[in-house]
């Protein structure tokens, strides 16, 4: 195992003897202290009770500090809630305690497989196959690492030699409807609330829209969300219940459930999606599909804001793209992303809640018309409003902190209630984290979180929920539901089987 330290740093064995001392000098009595933890710790997550088990393998570590294996194990843990900043920390500091410890190798190469960092993760499952050349699965792993980087670079590479659109490329006039297609229609290359009500209906039995349809609905929501602005201001009549839904992540019959409790969307019912309604769900083209033909019946009702997750590097990993090729064609994944560049990043309903998918801002001067002003029409980038709204998240201490995913920031009560100043706002709604209750309420009432797929990955056990307002006093109230049956198709069944890592 040596020639795995040198091929990585090129460090000797002094780190490993100082730690070696380190835990030497812990008494045998805190040692078998911290091992029980760790032991409480892996029932829970055995039970899929990550945050538990993040909170004894945190306790364990606290006796032990010296310990490789319970930081990563606490690394695995936080993949598992998409804490994917904290895992790569923890995978990292126990490479730091034992250049030996393999799975801490597959843990960090997880973390930034989950941030993007393809290059990054391809350099730790490198070094593990060069340690274990015969190991099968590690070098399954390597492999289709290194066809993810190939993969990129060649996107990379025609995209910037090829800036026309996938809509120049198509022929619709001439794609042929076959005589035995008996599903749902556009009427004179419109929506419908009759096309939508054959959509849902036809998605729920397990069939499908015929791709021809498929692209209008993508050519015809591009061409209008190219249009919006960044930030969206949506007027509430006093009288009129307005819902607002967080991430659904391509769970289409919770989705259908949603409409089932609260009605369909309507003149008379407006709904606004906040992100992330694809990935990890296998049902997310069913999901997108149905979301973007509503918004065409009903443009001034419907609303959507992009997700951390409308993005290709999120879409490659966690199934969308997949579920794309699987059911129409590459062709259309790269229009999907298309249109997700052009969706609004956030919106203002009433001039007095902002609604976006993430959070708050590491500069505290960013106002509203700010916000108009970003363009949107790229994928995320690392940093700066667009990134920190799509990937932010709030915490209980005041002032801001790196995040726990790795992107955007942590935005403490004291950031909520200057940016509500600043742009006199009264509170703010954003999405993007599981709650056991479907929403949670911090910062004084200040900054509420809603998310809209219960039992999320069919592990979580969290409830899902949706707000409503009325436009009067746009005082919110939360409804929770629990999952309802779907057919028999796994979370992430069209991922790479490298993901199962996380």
């Amino acid at each position: 195992m040596a020639a795995l330290e040198q091929n990585l740093d090129g460090s000797s064995n002094d780190l490993v003897n100082s730690n070696k001392n380190c835990i030497d000098s812990l008494s045998e009595e805190i040692r078998k202290q911290a091992d029980e933890v760790k032991d409480k710790a892996n029932t829970y997550f055995k039970n899929e009770q990550y945050n538990e088990a993040i909170n004894f393998y945190t306790q364990a570590i606290e006796l032990n500090p010296y310990n490789a294996p319970y930081y990563g194990n606490r690394s695995f843990a936080y993949l598992r809630t998409e804490c994917f900043g904290y895992a790569l920390e923890d995978a990292s500091k126990a490479l730091d305690l034992d250049r030996n410890y393999i799975k801490a190798y597959y843990r960090r190469a997880s973390a930034n497989m989950a941030l993007g960092k393809f290059k990054l993760a391809l350099k730790d499952f490198e070094a593990v196959v060069k340690v274990k050349p015969n190991d099968k699965d590690a070098r399954a792993k390597y492999n289709e690492c290194a066809k993810i980087v190939r993969m990129m670079a060649f996107q990379k590479a025609i995209s910037s030699s090829d800036s026309e659109s996938v809509v120049e490329k198509l022929d619709l006039e001439n794609m042929v409807i076959e005589d035995d297609y008996n599903g749902p229609a556009l009427e004179n290359n419109k929506v419908t609330e009759k096309f939508v009500t054959d959509l849902l209906d036809t998605f729920k039995n397990q069939k499908k829209l015929h791709r021809k349809f498929a692209y209008q609905i993508l050519i015809q929501a591009k061409e209008y969300f190219s249009k919006q602005l960044t930030l969206v201001d949506i007027d509430v009549p006093k009288d009129s219940k307005f819902t607002i839904c967080g991430d659904i992540h391509g769970q289409f019959y919770d989705l259908l459930n949603i409409f089932e409790l609260n009605g369909l969307p309507s003149k008379d019912n407006p709904y606004l999606f906040n992100g992330d309604f694809v990935d990890r769900g296998s049902f997310s083209v069913e999901c997108i599909l149905s979301l973007l033909s509503l918004k065409l019946l009903y443009p001034q009702h419907f609303y959507m804001s992009r997700g951390n997750h409308e993005s290709i590097t999120m879409n490659q990993m966690y199934g969308f793209d997949g579920e794309v090729k699987s059911k129409y064609t590459s062709q259309m994944c790269d229009l999907f992303t298309e249109v997700f560049n052009w969706i609004p990043l956030a919106h203002c309903i009433n001039k007095k809640i902002m609604v976006c998918h993430g959070g708050l801002f590491s500069d505290p001067a960013v106002t509203l018309d700010d916000i108009r002003k970003v363009d949107r029409n790229r994928q995320p980038p690392e940093s700066g409003i667009m990134c920190e709204l799509l990937w932010s998240d709030p915490q209980i201490v005041p002032g801001t902190a790196p995040s726990k995913r790795g992107v955007g920031v942590q935005f403490g009560p004291d950031v909520t209630e200057n940016f509500l100043r600043v742009n006199n706002l009264d509170y703010i709604i954003r999405s993007h984290e599981v709650k056991d209750a479907g929403y949670e309420i911090m910062h004084n009432g200040k900054c509420i979180t809603v998310f809209s797929a219960p039992n999320y990955c069919d592990t979580m056990k969290n409830k899902g929920a949706f707000i409503t307002i009325k436009g009067g006093d746009l005082t919110p109230k939360y409804t929770s539901y629990e999952a309802v049956p779907h057919p028999n198709v796994k979370p992430m069944a069209y991922a790479s089987s490298l993901f199962g890592l996380f």
